[in-house]
């Protein structure tokens, strides 16, 4: 029986998330709610060793013209490093989003579901003097009305390579 148990265990630590399992939560996400106006975010990157290699901080403008919204982002890390990144995102309706910025490849997809969302892109991340292709699972938890918590799986070659967590507040 302990066999069985620690199997099943084990098991439910393996499966990955499903956007579905937040149905019925609330409060509901609503990416044209939230980014709307000044932002900031702190965060940290942690390795494949669960090690924090940086930290940085987010300033943010969100905007939105119908059901297209712009987020632009100053990044600047605990080693000086900083970076720009303009989201062009598109309300698709049903809680589903796309989205575009310098230093994504291709599309953005997201959808919502009660207080989360999930959004997966490919992106040219820069380390050092090399740039890598690499996945990102970004998942979002709305918190309350004026914070989000946001955890990314940065993913190369199918393996978690590094996570980014931050957290994302209104300016009020």
């Amino acid at each position: 029986m302990i066999g069985v148990t620690f199997g099943l265990l084990l098991l439910s630590a393996c499966s990955s998330s499903d956007i579905n399992d937040y149905q019925g939560t609330t409060p509901n996400l609503d990416l044209k709610t939230f980014f709307d106006g000044k932002l900031t975010a702190h965060g940290t990157v942690q390795d494949y060793s669960d090690k924090v290699t940086r930290r940085f901080t987010v300033e943010m403008v969100a905007s939105w013209q119908g059901n297209q919204g712009e987020i632009k982002e100053w990044f600047i890390y605990d080693d000086g490093e900083k970076q720009i990144r303009i989201w062009n995102i598109t309300d698709l309706g049903n809680g589903k989003y796309s989205g575009t910025a310098n230093d994504i490849l291709g599309e953005a997809q997201g959808q919502a579901v009660g207080m989360a969302l999930q959004w997966q892109y490919e992106m040219l991340l820069p380390v050092d003097d090399t740039e890598y292709q690499v996945t990102f699972d970004d998942w979002m938890f709305l918190v309350d009305e004026n914070t989000i918590i946001n955890r990314s799986d940065i993913i190369k070659f199918g393996v978690t390579m590094a996570e980014v967590t931050l957290v994302i507040s209104k300016v009020e």
